[in-house]
């Protein structure tokens, strides 16, 4: 335990806290049982360093890696009760999807030692698991995203920028330092600024490392997957990311990859978990996940620079855009009459020379323009929709 405790602080020496997540704010911290759930590389494992050296006791708490090697000798729950008897009180457990059985002694600890408080990340397809126990009842789970365009811009310039609500940005209510040209930053953004790691050199490479670990092993892992499913989800993903955009024929795909119609849904819905893929729904009667799968996207842009061989689609791109960062505070559908509905609204994503007949006889609609600076009227930045989170 005491080479546990050396690595936690050795790593809590090294934690830049300079910049802290948006949804930092929103986690209820207190809650004896918290999850944060989402896609590899998203900043989950800096966002509990931080939080533990900006407000808790270092030595009242405790930061683990699920894989270490100490877990090869020792469990979960030893290693829980131990660190309470000497005084714990919160015990933070990055990775738990690495940790075999992790649920049953999460469940556990929870009801055994009822004043240690329990705070875990995972892969976001962590609830896929079907042999462990329901924790549903004892936690608060959140769910972790990129970085917003107006976090990049914090991260990468000190720029601070407020969280926009959705109202704000419909009206062109956009409080925007624009001696910093908006169009250029969000240009670099598309490429490279979804992930915290955006700084580092190399980038796209490291991302495509994380698509390579979240096909081979993570999904897998919850799937339980052989060699030749694993190469056909790989197949897929390279075809989604060819398509501007891929609009599922899941018949003929199933042939294409000779995998049943089932099989194929399955794909899909891990690689939409692993935070991979987005699949746009239309609206049927407002509820997002029965709605028919009209389009297949990449999750976000990056994810598409990394994937393409040779120049990207940018219609394709300005669509991922509006729906990755959308999704995380709103329900977004695919609309009869334009790309995207949210609410009563609907909104048409193009260029700076986009026009107004597709939406010319609809209410409540909005061109969302990529390329311009300032909106007017019906007419909204695409950059300024990267400013809601």
């Amino acid at each position: 335990m005491e080479i546990l405790i050396s690595t936690y602080k050795r790593l809590l020496n090294n934690i830049n806290t300079d910049f802290i997540r948006y949804i930092h704010s929103k986690i209820e911290w207190e809650n004896r049982l918290i999850a944060i759930v989402g896609a590899r590389g998203i900043g989950k494992t800096t966002l509990l360093l931080q939080h533990i050296k900006l407000y808790d006791d270092i030595n009242t708490s405790l930061f683990v890696f699920a894989d270490n090697m100490y877990f090869t000798e020792h469990s979960l729950f030893e290693l829980a009760l131990k660190f309470y008897q000497n005084g714990g009180e919160k015990i933070y457990i990055d990775e738990i999807h690495k940790y075999k059985n992790w649920s049953r002694e999460i469940k556990n600890i929870y009801d055994e030692i009822p004043n240690l408080n329990i705070i875990y990340t995972g892969s976001s397809i962590l609830d896929l698991e079907n042999n462990g126990a329901d924790l549903s009842r004892r936690k608060l789970q959140y769910y972790m995203y990129g970085l917003s365009f107006r976090e990049y811009l914090e991260m990468l310039e000190s720029i601070q920028i407020p969280i926009h609500k959705f109202d704000d940005v419909l009206s062109n209510n956009i409080e925007f330092p624009y001696e910093r040209r908006p169009v250029f930053l969000f240009h670099k953004y598309l490429q490279e600024g979804y992930y915290p790691f955006f700084k580092e050199k190399g980038y796209l490479e490291k991302l495509r490392n994380v698509i390579n670990q979240t096909i081979e092993v993570d999904i897998p892992q919850f799937a339980n997957m052989s060699v030749g499913t694993i190469r056909k989800l790989r197949q897929l993903l390279y075809i989604i990311s060819k398509s501007v955009p891929f609009k599922p024929n899941i018949s003929k795909i199933s042939n294409d990859l000779d995998m049943s119609r089932n099989n194929m849904r399955d794909i899909l819905f891990f690689l939409e978990k692993a935070g991979i893929i987005s699949q746009i729904r239309n609206d049927t009667g407002g509820i997002k996940l029965l709605g028919k799968v009209e389009k297949v996207i990449l999750d976000n842009t990056n994810l598409s620079y990394a994937l393409s061989q040779k120049e990207t689609n940018i219609g394709n791109i300005r669509e991922t855009f509006f729906y990755s960062v959308m999704k995380v505070t709103k329900d977004v559908f695919a609309s009869k009459v334009s790309d995207f509905a949210i609410d009563d609204f609907i909104f048409e994503v193009g260029g700076k020379n986009k026009g107004q007949q597709q939406i010319a006889s609809a209410k409540n609609a909005y061109v969302v323009k990529d390329d311009i600076e300032y909106g007017t009227a019906n007419i909204i930045p695409l950059w300024a929709f990267g400013l809601t989170y």
